[in-house]
């Protein structure tokens, strides 16, 4: 079989990391669709498992977290017996993400179901990469309490902010988003400083991987098809938004803000990622 040349594996990547569907991919650099999906396999696997290893012992301040839904396959409400068969992965997919508000660096993200045992799994997962204590802020999902309980015991200062939307009227479409009228706070551990009770951060970052990933795109059939691809996509995603995309504000990228980095990465060098071990590619 014949294997793809460097330049090809890039324009691939490049690819994807725009935005691109598989199949617009295929058709802007002439790579088989099934090649660039086992290409996004190998190199996703190679980026969840660089920033497993790189992105630890942070001395970041503060946190925000949230989710942000999707699917895979089918929504919930239209899963029949046959795709539950055929797809158990199939249904409604939320990834859970970990901001750093001062870096921008995304400190931590899981796949998952939205419930309490994937709640206390990432939060252990955010607790693991930290190196001091710092002030956590969430919206106000009922399962962020016992799993931050879980993970951070008593040495966290943390906040909810429970943002309120008014009642949609009769009038607005079928896709139209609440309003939100107002937003309380409440402090749930510690002495979480009130000027930054805040999710904003993570909450535009997550708008941006819905604007970057084609899999996120509404009202589109560009949904995953398969799970994994799915979390693929997402840990490459993650992996370029941390060391390759520069951010607007910082001049910098959130790993180089955050002190994990030292320079902007290429395409290149994701790509090298599954072609090296992950200690290879410095600091």
């Amino acid at each position: 079989m014949n294997k793809l040349t460097t330049a090809k594996r890039v324009a691939v990547i490049s690819s994807l990391v725009e935005g691109c569907s598989v199949r617009s991919t295929s058709r802007l650099t002439g790579v088989a669709k099934g090649t660039i999906l086992s290409l996004l396999a190998t190199v996703g696997a190679a980026c969840a498992k660089y920033h497993d290893a790189t992105v630890r012992n942070l001395r970041t301040q503060r946190i925000q977290a949230d989710e942000i839904w999707s699917f895979c396959y089918a929504k919930n409400k239209n899963i029949t017996p046959a795709i539950r068969e055929a797809n158990p992965a199939a249904g409604d997919v939320w990834t859970w993400t970990a901001l750093d508000a001062d870096s921008k660096l995304m400190v931590s993200w899981l796949v998952g179901a939205h419930d309490k045992p994937t709640a206390r799994l990432f939060m252990l997962d955010v607790a693991s990469r930290l190196s001091n204590r710092i002030q956590l802020t969430t919206d106000a999902f009922a399962l962020y309490t016992d799993a931050v309980d879980d993970a951070f015991l008593t040495d966290v200062d943390y906040a909810q902010l429970h943002k309120i939307y008014a009642t949609a009227s009769p009038q607005s479409g079928r896709y139209s988003p609440p309003i939100c009228i107002g937003c309380k706070t409440r402090e749930i551990c510690g002495e979480p400083d009130s000027k930054h009770i805040s999710t904003s951060y993570v909450e535009r970052q997550n708008l941006t991987m819905r604007m970057s990933m084609r899999r996120f795109t509404r009202l589109t059939n560009a949904f995953s098809k398969k799970f994994e691809n799915h979390v693929h996509s997402i840990a490459l995603f993650y992996l370029h938004y941390n060391f390759c995309r520069i951010h607007q504000s910082l001049r910098v990228t959130p790993a180089m803000e955050a002190g994990i980095a030292t320079s902007v990465w290429s395409i290149s060098d994701i790509v090298a990622l599954a072609e090296e071990p992950a200690s290879a590619k410095a600091a």
